[in-house]
């Protein structure tokens, strides 16, 4: 690992290249060829046995190699990831708007899993799930590869609880408390989410905490995690959570993040029975939404 990223790794199959080079400019044709070069100068490229490889060595099939992703020109997100907790097993953080949880896509060391690597020195965390990038929060690691997968049975078991917080436009004609069903998929070709005929596949518990003026402040608690689920819920009922830039899905989105108009959407707090203790853990954010003062003019 290095600076808090993991190794990727490639598949080297029976094939027609001569040398390693030609294997790889065939395998990543997204790379130019002499940011490859450049790698492999570097020894950023090596065998299973950690050796750096040679652009003109032949190739040998039936091998991994090992390798660094990067991404050029990655966005700094000026905002802190916080610790709430840490012990042997489990570590709590403030998930900041703007930053990812995990490597993906265009971010790699601008996210809370990298950071979190980074700054305690602890290359074995893995996330125990996920928030959007445009959501703040609590967010769940474990410490503890052996004790992993008796938390993560909790999230695909049911038994944690969460609450999130939003301001969205307020609906007089809208009768609250209320409980959101419906069959979520996704769009072919974009990242977001459509409700369509189905079997329900996602529910959002959705009550007012507080009103101010045309706005209100909502509480929301989701029983099912799928992708966007809170946010097209939320779109559904005609009240879009302020600064969504990809809900409604038909309407212009800029891809360029604005900093001062987060998404107002806070993952507030996160439960569940401890599943070698018996206790009952709960974790809870330290931040606030700003509210409607960061609501954009188009909302």
């Amino acid at each position: 690992m290095r600076g808090g990223v993991s190794a990727s790794r490639v598949f080297m199959p029976p094939g027609p290249w001569r040398t390693l080079f030609e294997f790889l400019r065939e395998r990543f044709p997204h790379v130019p060829e002499h940011i490859l070069e450049a790698r492999l100068a570097r020894g950023d490229i090596v065998d299973g046995a950690g050796m750096a490889q040679r652009a003109d060595k032949p190739y040998q099939a039936q091998g991994w190699l090992w390798y660094y992703r990067e991404v050029p020109d990655e966005a700094a997100v000026p905002f802190e990831l916080k610790v709430l907790y840490r012990d042997d097993a489990l570590i709590a953080v403030d998930k900041p708007h703007f930053l990812a949880s995990t490597p993906g896509g265009q971010y790699l060391r601008e996210t809370a899993l990298t950071r979190l690597r980074e700054q305690l020195s602890m290359p074995e965390i893995s996330p125990m799930h996920r928030l959007d990038r445009e959501t703040a929060g609590v967010l769940l690691f474990c410490a503890d590869p052996d004790k992993r997968g008796a938390y993560q049975s909790l999230f695909q078991s049911r038994q944690v609880q969460k609450e999130y917080e939003a301001w969205a436009p307020w609906r007089a004609d809208l009768a609250l408390p209320l409980c959101r069903r419906s069959h979520l998929l996704a769009v072919p070709g974009r990242f977001v989410m459509q409700e369509a005929p189905g079997e329900p596949n996602s529910e959002t518990h959705i009550e007012v905490q507080a009103r101010q003026g045309e706005w209100a402040h909502y509480r929301l608690r989701p029983t099912t995690g799928r992708k966007h689920q809170l946010r097209v819920h939320m779109n559904a009922l005609g009240i879009t959570i302020c600064n969504d830039r990809y809900y409604p899905i038909d309407q212009a989105m800029d891809l360029d993040d604005d900093l001062s108009r987060p998404l107002q959407l806070l993952a507030r707090a996160i439960a569940f029975p401890d599943p070698f203790s018996g206790q009952i853990r709960r974790f809870e954010s330290e931040l606030e939404l700003q509210g409607p003062t960061t609501v954009s003019a188009s909302r």
